[in-house]
């Protein structure tokens, strides 16, 4: 899976097909969360919601990971046009199944349109593998699609992540042939949602999930 022919497109794709409703997604709960000092960014793309989580978090380390080298020059670059300091954050080129957190014991986990990337094997690997470098009460914010259960909202729903899935498979590689839920997966590793917010007739969520005590420990 790559992005790096998309990388230079990608801003102005998003605006033209969803103007600003991704990023609002993205950012429902920034606001609203305890202050993190050590965050986690899976998959952040070219950094538009990097550039939210500096600016309201300036003493927080941050890692940064994506797959695609392009991507993460345009989140690079776009920080630099935000005059952002970048010494607090770690870029790091690599493909998450194949990526092991150092174990600094993130606070802080956020996946925006990232999740729905992967087939379900690949979301139950790569979820217990954050979860446990996450320390307890960890949060982590998911922006992501959503297939509603019934009705017309799951028929429009459905029809636009059909098409979705063909682009993005036939121009990326995407792994996924349809959208996973992972809330069974991240309940199994240890999280409880706290909030959803959906919109767009369903068509995206976003969720804040908590990271419950091991009362074993």
């Amino acid at each position: 899976m790559s992005f790096d022919l998309l990388a230079p497109h990608y801003r102005w794709m998003e605006f033209v097909l969803a103007g600003g409703k991704l990023q609002r997604c993205r950012t429902n709960y920034v606001d609203e969360i305890p202050k993190p000092q050590n965050i986690l960014m899976l998959g952040e793309g070219n950094g538009r919601s990097l550039v939210k989580y500096c600016s309201r978090f300036p003493g927080a380390k941050i890692t940064c990971v994506d797959a695609s080298g392009a991507m993460l020059g345009q989140a690079r670059r776009r920080m630099a046009r935000y005059g952002l300091d970048t010494a607090h954050v770690e870029f790091a080129q690599a493909d998450i199944l194949n990526w092991t957190p150092a174990g600094e014991g993130y606070d802080l986990i956020v996946t925006n349109f990232f999740l729905d990337c992967f087939r379900p094997d690949q979301l139950e690997l790569i979820i217990s593998r954050i979860a446990a470098a996450a320390v307890p009460q960890a949060n982590w914010l998911i922006a992501d699609f959503n297939l509603p259960a019934t009705g017309l909202r799951r028929i429009r729903s459905g029809l636009i992540l059909w098409s979705m899935y063909i682009f993005f498979r036939t121009v990326t590689r995407l792994p996924a042939k349809s959208l996973t839920s992972p809330d069974a997966i991240l309940e199994r590793a240890g999280f409880t949602l706290r909030q959803r917010k959906e919109s767009e007739w369903g068509l995206l969520r976003s969720d804040w999930w908590l990271k419950q005590i091991d009362s074993s420990e």
